[in-house]
């Protein structure tokens, strides 16, 4: 899950990408600029199929599929599809981790092996002392200690860990977790960033732990259940295993690898078909959703007062600028944010990278709210979708002269 531009700031540099062209002239119909622009893009960049859900105001104004779910039956890519989100997950664990905080299960400043009690892989491994330092909040805003450019992220090698725990691959969060904490953290907790998949697979253990429910239990229920969103779900990492309505993945490099789970076990599958330890990422990369559903959860922090997720405080909270960090953008508890004048406005924004698939959600200072999803990863010119649509996307959505005042939620959410 490599980095990407959208994760360091909000208005991504164009150049080198293969990107439509973008008249302001609109047709008759606004919202049918956002159409050519998405068409043009898929086109252009050769993804297969692709999803645009838009919200202004808290309601539902644009929802379309474009290119095919699914390519050898030909099924149209729906506003309703589900995608894999990648890291854009971490933006609902972040909510998750907030709620419970609020249910006053444990505080932001708890220290992570306090609310685990996780033992490493084996009696003589001793955890390096400074894990007794990691807190929630450093989970959250990725200055935990860990450091995949250093050392290496332990997602990517589910071989090694399932040797090390004793058991045939795939792991699960708890075996990664017991793997690393024979292993020395990468620098001290709460002093630097740098961006970490693991850490939220703590936070996902966490809130298994002080809920008493699963993971995915809870996230449903108190994270989508309160905005009347039902089928988010964390992903299965084979075809047949997946629920009805969901894409297929094709991954831009054509890897393969050997299946981790039945019923093609050790057999040679594309990537995102079995060949990596897809339902281990979980908290930080696991979900599958909708462009409507996640315009929804995005959309629900439109009204900080009245939002069914979060008080006012834990919103603050969740986007509040870390001490000492500097620069237009930075890293908050799950989103990346940019705020827009003195006002306490901000932009918040996630993109997610994985083989076979990308995605971008964005809730903008001025009520504008829109989640991308694609069903590749790259486009020919090796830059990232959610790069690559970042800013042309801006400029579509701000030629747009006349928005429906109709919620199409109702339609999609029935």
């Amino acid at each position: 899950m490599p980095s990407l531009v959208t994760r360091r700031r909000f208005a991504a540099t164009a150049a080198g990408l293969l990107l439509p062209s973008f008249a302001l002239a609109q047709p008759k119909d606004e919202l049918a600029g956002l159409d050519e622009f998405m068409t043009a893009f898929v086109k252009g960049n050769e993804v297969p199929g692709a999803a645009l859900a838009v919200t202004r105001g808290g309601k539902l104004v644009f929802a379309r599929g474009f290119g095919v779910a699914d390519r050898d039956k030909k099924t149209p890519a729906e506003p309703t599809s589900l995608f894999r989100i990648a890291s854009v997950s971490k933006t609902i664990t972040a909510v998750a981790v907030m709620r419970l905080v609020e249910q006053k299960k444990f505080k932001l400043d708890d220290k992570v092996t306090d609310l685990l009690k996780l033992k490493p892989v084996t009696s003589r491994d001793k955890p390096d002392p400074r894990w007794n330092d990691v807190t929630v909040r450093q989970c959250l805003r990725h200055t935990g200690g860990w450091d995949r450019d250093k050392t290496f992220d332990p997602i990517t090698d589910p071989v090694k860990i399932a040797r090390a725990v004793g058991h045939p691959p795939p792991v699960s969060p708890t075996d990664v977790i017991r793997f690393m904490l024979a292993r020395p953290l990468d620098f001290d907790p709460g002093t630097r960033v740098a961006y970490s998949n693991f850490g939220y697979l703590v936070l996902g253990r966490i809130v298994a732990v002080a809920s008493g429910m699963t993971y995915e239990e809870y996230v449903r229920k108190e994270v989508f259940g309160r905005i009347g969103v039902t089928r988010p779900r964390l992903g299965r990492a084979v075809p047949e295993k997946r629920p009805a309505g969901e894409v297929r993945y094709y991954d831009s490099k054509n890897r393969t690898g050997e299946c981790l789970y039945p019923p093609r076990f050790g057999k040679m599958v594309p990537l995102p078909d079995g060949g990596e330890n897809f339902e281990a990422f979980e908290a930080f990369g696991g979900w599958v959703a909708s462009a409507v559903d996640l315009a929804k959860f995005a959309a629900a922090f439109d009204h900080p007062a009245d939002c069914p997720l979060l008080s006012a405080a834990s919103i603050a909270d969740m986007w509040a600028r870390p001490e000492g960090e500097a620069g237009p953008t930075f890293t908050a508890c799950g989103w990346m944010v940019r705020p827009v004048g003195d006002g306490g406005k901000v932009n918040a924004w996630h993109a997610g990278h994985i083989a076979g698939s990308e995605s971008l959600l964005v809730r903008r200072y001025d009520g504008l709210c829109w989640a991308v999803l694609f069903n590749t990863n790259e486009n020919p010119a090796g830059k990232t979708l959610a790069g690559a649509i970042e800013k042309p996307l801006h400029e579509a959505l701000n030629a747009v002269r006349a928005w429906p005042t109709d919620d199409q939620f109702p339609t999609y959410l029935k």
